[in-house]
Formats: structure tokens, C-alpha cells, sequence
């Protein structure tokens, strides 16, 4: 009775180890430890993902500005009454804005 007893708690133990290493196959702890113990690669992985991180933002902003000021420009031709003469006011700061800009580049 003992026997199968230890048995069973082997096996069960055996299955459990099974499970946790397929976890930890699954996070992947193996190269995360590898990156921490090489420190410059760890630096050099975060510098190109904040880089690519700073581009995306700003092209995405970019993007969604322009189809902004695209939208309000057919609203303002429109010429709603008093709408309208709000969103062409709000156009001209923005376009004072990017010229200045451009004219400092």
C-alpha cells in the first residue's frame, strides 16, 4: 500500500515538474537570464526599442493631425455659421504654427 502511495507521489511530482517546465519554456526564462547577465546588450535592446518606440509616436501623431486638419479644412469650407468660422481659425493657427516651424528649420 506504501509502495503505490509513493508511487502515486512520484508520479505526480514527475507531472508537475513536466508542467513547470514547459511554463517555463513558454516565458522563455532561459534567454531572459542570458540578457540580464550581458548588460550592453540589455542597454543596446532598450535604446532601438525606445527609438523605434519615438519614431512610431511621431509618425502616428503626424498622421492623425494631418487627417484632423484635412477634416476640419472640409468643415470649414462648409461655412457653417458659427462653426465654421471657429474651424477656420483653429486652421490658420495650426498652419501659422507649421511655418513658422518650417521657416526656424
Amino acid at each position: 500500500m506504501a509502495d503505490k502511495s509513493n508511487s502515486h507521489t512520484i508520479e505526480t511530482i514527475g507531472k508537475k515538474l513536466d508542467e513547470l517546465a514547459i511554463q517555463m519554456e513558454r516565458v522563455q526564462i532561459a534567454d531572459y537570464i542570458a540578457l540580464l547577465n550581458k548588460p550592453r546588450r540589455l542597454f543596446f535592446l532598450n535604446l532601438m526599442t525606445g527609438i523605434a518606440r519615438g519614431i512610431g509616436i511621431a509618425l502616428g501623431f503626424t498622421i492623425f493631425a494631418a487627417t484632423i486638419i484635412y477634416f476640419l479644412q472640409k468643415l470649414g469650407a462648409l461655412n457653417l455659421p458659427i462653426i465654421g468660422d471657429y474651424i477656420a481659425e483653429i486652421v490658420k493657427i495650426v498652419q501659422a504654427q507649421l511655418n513658422v516651424d518650417a521657416s526656424i528649420r
